[in-house]
């Protein structure tokens, strides 16, 4: 009992010595022994000469700190018995700094020293102080910062510090461009920043920053101009704002390279979505989108005529409900945009009643109606004015043409068709209108293609169809018509330019009376009639460069003889770079 009793009060007065002699103090003490010791030269064993300034140290402790060093010491280099090593890239300051890390622990890391201090640690790969910068630097990034920071970053490969600057510098880049450091970019770097769909600022704000780079220094980056203004949307920019910045700035009209890109711009100012290019889709994260928006039609079965209109979000893969057209609404009416804006003419019976959709403010207005009443009728914009093409009075097939000038409010007739026809696919493609198929009566269709030049104002034949239908629908892409509906099988195609018809594609399904739209550089083809006479709900899309059909989410409910088109919208979204 006695022996025990001494073997316990032995243990527990040992346990209180090493308490009492361990722990952060001691450790702490030593270091700053060490370092004494290397500041005035006591057991160093080794001379490290930064320029023209020795610091004896100690290879233990700087083995310890640096794997760089450990390296140099445990190898057959002839640095391990040198009595004096030489470091080069490094400031005799940051190298003071770093020792004082190396024997004490601390480093005092600010504005004026973090890029040598991160440039010496990365060097002799002392990870902890490297790491320490990264953090202060990253709470450092600041407009006129961020874009030198993300240079050191990629150049390290800090892949953290790399994407916090460059969602800074695409969330702010308003601001990041005021700045002398964006001024200093490569057109490289600059054609990398405006090519990313991270951007989330004003269309102006982008060419605010492009003019301002080009005009830092004219006689060497002007050769740019032409692929930067590629690049910036001109088409998307506020008229206003192209009138007065743009067409006033001498550098970019004394450019002969860029008149094509200035002159699309003014097409699209002025026709709208009749003009389609790379730089006519808003970015993915500047809040606007494209969409598809289906007005009207009948049910399945064709028995009730429908009033909604709807709109697809590609974003949230959802339908959202839009302001009906007031007063109910008619089936085998025509529909088109113009200006991002939506018109609907005519209908069942006979109507002529032609109402506006404005995307902007999720309202229909009445415009002027036409001239003369139809339904089956087609319609399209072309140039910057509507046109609506052939239907039916309730008597015969419609020959008549009408065409409507939104600056006047006003429709006027133009040369009729050279044989009226209805349920015909109607479509633009070179400037001119194209009216392909149809029924000439309730018995007979035709397989005739009509073109129409509206300067000068006349219609003649093309190579006639493969096929003699009616109840078609024709959208053009790529400078070429595709053609569907009638109950084909296929899908036909047909260019202009070699005045030639041929087989596109086998399609998912036969259809008639479906709806057919472009959007964001695909073809949809949206609901219709089956075979067994039942309307649909499906939506697919096609990609001609693959010749691949994909099924889209469905249609909230079946629908025949809707109309179908795409208006660019803005969309509020939670940004997640």
């Amino acid at each position: 009992m006695g022996f025990g009793n001494s073997s316990e009060m032995q243990m527990e007065q040992t346990k209180k010595h090493v308490d009492y002699c361990s722990g952060p103090c001691h450790a702490e003490q030593i270091l700053q022994v060490l370092n004494n010791y290397r500041q005035n030269g006591i057991f160093t064993d080794v001379v490290l000469q930064v320029g023209t300034v020795e610091f004896p140290c100690h290879r233990a402790a700087l083995s310890a700190n640096s794997v760089y060093f450990r390296a140099m010491f445990h190898s057959n280099l002839k640095e391990s018995c040198q009595d004096k090593v030489k470091i080069h890239d490094i400031s005799p300051s940051t190298m003071e700094d770093l020792l004082n890390f190396m024997y004490e622990g601390k480093v005092d890391i600010h504005e004026d020293n973090v890029e040598s201090i991160f440039l010496a640690s990365d060097l002799l790969q002392i990870n902890v102080v490297r790491d320490a910068c990264v953090r202060f630097l990253e709470k450092q990034i600041d407009p006129s910062n961020c874009l030198g920071i993300l240079k050191l970053a990629r150049s390290f490969s800090v892949h953290t510090l790399t994407e916090k600057c460059t969602k800074f510098l695409f969330e702010d880049f308003a601001e990041v461009f005021k700045h002398e450091e964006f001024l200093l970019l490569s057109d490289v770097e600059l054609v990398e920043f405006l090519c990313s769909e991270r951007l989330t600022v004003e269309h102006e704000a982008v060419v605010d920053a492009v003019i301002r780079w080009l005009h830092h220094d004219v006689p060497a980056r002007k050769a740019h101009l032409k692929d930067l203004l590629a690049l910036v949307q001109l088409p998307l920019l506020d008229p206003v704002y192209f009138v007065n910045k743009i067409e006033m700035d001498e550098v970019i009209m004394n450019s002969e390279e860029c008149w094509p890109l200035l002159q699309e711009a003014r097409r699209y100012h002025i026709f709208g979505n009749e003009v389609m290019s790379a730089r006519t889709h808003p970015r993915r994260f500047l809040g606007m989108t494209e969409m598809l928006v289906v007005i009207g039609g009948c049910d399945k079965k064709g028995f009730f005529q429908l009033s909604c209109t709807e709109k697809y979000n590609f974003e949230t893969k959802k339908w959202t409900a839009a302001a009906t057209v007031p007063g109910g609404l008619k089936s085998e009416f025509a529909v088109c945009t113009l200006q991002n804006d939506i018109y609907v003419s005519g209908g069942h019976i006979n109507s002529k009643a032609v109402w506006r959709y404005m995307s902007k403010l999720d309202a229909w207005v009445q415009v002027a109606p036409l001239n003369k009443g139809r339904w089956r009728h087609k319609m399209v914009a072309l140039q910057g004015k509507i046109y609506v093409v052939g239907g039916f009075d309730g008597n015969g097939r419609v020959a008549s043409v009408e065409c409507y000038n939104s600056f006047t409010n006003e429709w006027r007739p133009v040369a009729a068709l050279l044989e009226g026809v209805s349920s015909a696919a109607v479509t633009t493609c070179h400037n001119k209108l194209f009216v392909i198929g149809g029924a000439v009566n309730d018995q007979t269709n035709t397989n005739q293609v009509q073109c129409y030049d509206p300067d000068e104002d006349k219609w003649i034949h093309m190579a006639p169809t493969p096929f003699y239908l009616r109840c078609l629908n024709a959208v053009t892409l790529d400078k070429t018509i595709y053609v569907v509906g009638g109950l084909m099988e296929k899908m036909y195609s047909y260019v202009p330019e070699k005045n030639l018809w041929s087989e596109a594609v086998t399609l998912p399904g036969p259809l008639e009376s479906c709806g057919m739209a472009i959007c964001n550089g695909k073809m949809y083809i949206l609901g219709g009639r089956n075979e067994q006479g039942m309307g649909t709900d499906k939506v697919f899309s096609f990609e001609p460069s693959s010749g691949e059909f994909t099924e889209e989410p469905p249609m909230p409910r079946c629908l025949i003889y809707h109309g179908c088109v795409t208006v660019t919208q803005p969309f509020k979204r939670n940004l997640k770079l």
